[in-house]
């Protein structure tokens, strides 16, 4: 059975300079099985409903500004499959939570990026689904429980953000050796509910984790964690780092 995944997407640029995350996410694909598709909840599909991508043929979208030429060229051409995502809407409605199809969605940086270094091949089908921010943590527990059983059908779930995310603190000068103290004690704390399994004090995060809304001035970057979580069980840390000093890099395996 596959597991569920969070992956810290970084900047735009993983794609071109992956740096230690690359090597990390080549090794995490390559050590599971090959899944039959790909679900990802992508920090950067914000919505105020759920909403699941059905396009045959999605195309890459290059949701960003200011970046180097080479970066807007990538094309990631994997396919959709709207069987799944039809599968997606019902297995919500049971959960008593509403969905709606989206034919026209492309994938967006927070889920190409990612899949590009995972498998380059682009041959294995990627559907999204939206991220209903102003619902909170448990609402993406809920979706991730709801839509967990896709896993045995070998479906890969994906939750795509941050795990640090304060874009206005950046240090564009910083190496990957550098790691600012804040970022650190929020990070080192998320990873110790993880451990114990403290669900409640990780959806209570606002007000039990350490410098928590500098680390995430808004939640759209964390809370795809919550999916992963509630898709899975058993936490294991596969990657950890920082780049710029405050932006997280860390992928956590659920399974």
């Amino acid at each position: 059975m596959l597991p569920s995944i969070f992956i810290s997407h970084g900047s735009p640029m993983l794609a071109l300079e992956p740096g230690a995350s690359g090597p990390a996410l080549a090794q995490l694909a390559a050590e599971l099985p090959r899944p039959k598709a790909i679900l990802v909840v992508s920090a950067h599909w914000e919505a105020q409903d759920l909403r699941v991508s059905s396009a045959a043929k999605p195309s890459t979208w290059h949701d960003f500004q200011g970046f180097p030429q080479p970066l807007y060229q990538i094309q990631y051409p994997a396919p959709g499959q709207p069987e799944l995502a039809g599968q997606v809407v019902e297995l919500l409605k049971d959960a008593e939570l509403a969905a709606q199809l989206d034919p026209e969605r492309p994938f967006d940086h927070g889920a190409w990026v990612p899949l590009s270094l995972m498998f380059p091949q682009a041959d294995i089908p990627v559907v999204q689904l939206s991220l209903p921010s102003l619902h909170g943590p448990a609402m993406q527990t809920r979706i991730g429980q709801a839509l967990a059983g896709l896993r045995q059908q070998g479906v890969l779930l994906i939750g795509s953000g941050s795990i640090t995310h304060n874009l206005g603190e950046l240090d564009l000068q910083a190496g990957p050796e550098v790691i600012t103290p804040w970022a650190k004690a929020f990070r080192d704390w998320v990873v110790e509910q993880l451990e114990q399994g403290e669900r409640a004090a990780l959806q209570d995060y606002l007000h039990q984790a350490p410098q928590a809304r500098r680390n995430h001035p808004s939640a759209e970057h964390l809370l795809p964690l919550f999916f992963a979580q509630g898709a899975g069980q058993n936490f294991s840390l596969i990657h950890q780092g920082f780049t710029l000093g405050t932006l997280g890099m860390d992928i956590y395996r659920f399974d």
